[in-house]
């Protein structure tokens, strides 16, 4: 057991945020910064389906058919890497939960390993600065299929899905709201000045 001296940061966090406000960045940046991992629900299904396991295999079946792989697989994916010991002192989870059910699962993976989430980030961003980076990085990594109408698709999308999981931990008062906009240094101290209340 490691005292809370030589480990002074443990923090539960879940990060929230529409696609082009610079999540991933922001990601790794306050992993770093709060020793501990940052797990993406992208990174937990390719560890799966690179080991083969069970869950990897059952994931594949659905990305092959082009479909959305279930709620109950990614919640099964998340609760397995959430165990490993490397979470143990804390985690940073980016992209999950998608949903209010996931919200809830979520809520009760935490319950079995005996903790709680600290705090629910969100990384606001104007629209149209949002749809401008995307438009730039299609540019830049020939991605011909992201038009504006596409890229707005998407962030309807993800409002629609969002905004009730917001919502939900706004009532629990574990939400804490960020501009994304700006320098990325800048953004990751805003981030960091807002959790600062937060974690221990």
């Amino acid at each position: 057991m490691t005292d809370a001296s030589t480990a002074p940061h443990t923090a539960r966090l879940v990060l929230l945020g529409p696609p082009g406000a610079g999540k991933g960045t922001q990601a790794a940046r306050l992993a770093e910064h709060l020793g501990v991992p940052a797990i993406s629900t992208g990174d937990i299904f390719r560890a799966n389906i690179k080991g083969g396991t069970e869950l990897g295999r059952t994931a594949q079946e659905y990305t092959a058919r082009g479909e959305l792989v279930p709620d109950s697989v990614t919640n099964a994916m998340v609760r397995d890497r959430l165990a490993q010991e490397d979470a143990a002192g804390g985690f940073l989870l980016d992209g999950y939960p998608r949903n209010v059910a996931q919200v809830d699962e979520l809520e009760a993976i935490l319950a079995d390993l005996g903790t709680t989430l600290d705090a629910a980030l969100e990384i606001t961003a104007d629209a149209d600065v949002v749809v401008e980076r995307l438009l730039k990085r299609a540019e830049i990594e020939g991605r011909a299929d992201d038009t504006e109408p596409v890229i707005r698709r998407r962030l309807d999308v993800y409002a629609e899905q969002t905004a009730p999981v917001s919502g939900r931990y706004a009532e629990r008062d574990l939400l804490v709201r960020v501009d994304g906009i700006g320098e990325v240094d800048a953004v990751t101290e805003r981030l960091l000045a807002a959790l600062a209340s937060r974690v221990a």
